[in-house]
């Protein structure tokens, strides 16, 4: 087998097995930038040493992050799995050590001062991000019918791990939220008459329900505004994240921010105010504990004063 068919071997693999395309992104950049480390070496020829000596190229030549060495490490033995290659000495190989940091946390001020500074569906979206704590892939991939208006809440369908879940949906969103399936309902009813006015489905729901994708409950609630393949997409993230990149410029905030900024924040303050943390884990889809404690570790600090300020306080 060659290199290229090794590729696409990976790929089908991971689409049979359901993963997501930001896993077979990755993964297909890491065995592609693999295989061109070892060029001259044939699939068959390739083994644990060569995995040693491209990690190691990684490592001190490239001087890739603890996180990303393991990303090319996981891929690279997706890759052998596939292959049915020995595994024997790939499971032995350690895992890089990754650098620890406290996610970026932003106050209900600088909150406020970004987003009002946004317009249109970016800001809806961010505003989602911080009041329902999801991801902006997430976001962007809401239905319309996973908008519970009636029980106020969001369904998650198919978030990381592949796992569906439900989240708050504010109350004071559900007006913004509403316009906003108006205007999508009304995209795809102009959709329809010029011949178009399906939504990209899953290939499981699409063979099991044929016309679901011409029904309005599965059209994208943010739609893209062009039309690939015959077919409505969603709005790109990027969208967002440029949208929110430039409001926090002007506001002459100096973190770091980006959208999974507004998700930190919203966990955040939801333990400040008192939310059990396993709650927030739930809403926030967390499989373990210790990724929601990070949070903790934010407040904590923020709650701790300072020695100095009662010896001032003496002082003045």
């Amino acid at each position: 087998m060659n290199k290229r068919k090794a590729v696409e071997l990976v790929r089908k693999e991971i689409r049979r097995r359901n993963y997501a395309s930001r896993t077979e992104k990755s993964y297909i950049h890491w065995i592609t930038d693999f295989f061109g480390y070892h060029s001259e070496n044939s699939v068959d020829d390739i083994g644990k040493d060569e995995v040693v000596e491209y990690l190691n190229y990684l490592s001190e030549e490239r001087s890739v992050s603890g996180s990303t060495h393991n990303q090319a490490l996981c891929a690279v033995k997706f890759l052998f799995d596939c292959l049915d290659k020995d595994m024997k000495g790939l499971n032995g190989l350690k895992q890089a050590k990754e650098s620890k940091h406290l996610p970026t946390v932003l106050s209900p001020k600088e909150v406020r001062a970004i987003l009002s500074r946004m317009s249109g569906r970016p800001k809806l979206i961010a505003f989602i991000q911080y009041g329902a704590g999801m991801r902006i892939s997430e976001v962007v991939r809401l239905r319309i019918n996973d908008i519970d208006f009636e029980n106020g809440q969001i369904y998650v369908r198919n978030a990381k791990g592949l796992k569906d879940r439900t989240t708050l949906l504010p109350d004071m969103l559900k007006k913004a939220l509403t316009n906003q399936v108006i205007r999508a309902t009304k995209r795809n009813q102009k959709d329809k008459v010029r011949g178009y006015g399906e939504a990209p489905l899953p290939k499981a729901l699409a063979k099991k329900y044929p016309n679901a994708s011409k029904e309005t409950g599965w059209q994208y609630l943010f739609p893209s505004s062009k039309i690939s393949k015959g077919k409505r997409y969603h709005i790109s993230p990027s969208t967002v994240q440029k949208a929110l990149k430039r409001a926090v410029r002007v506001s002459g905030i100096h973190k770091k921010v980006s959208t999974h900024t507004l998700r930190h924040s919203f966990a955040t303050q939801a333990l400040k105010s008192g939310v059990d943390i396993r709650t927030v884990q739930e809403l926030l889809g967390h499989k373990n504990i210790r990724t929601t404690e990070r949070y903790t570790h934010v407040i904590v600090k923020e709650r701790i004063e300072s020695p100095v300020e009662s010896l001032l306080r003496e002082i003045a």
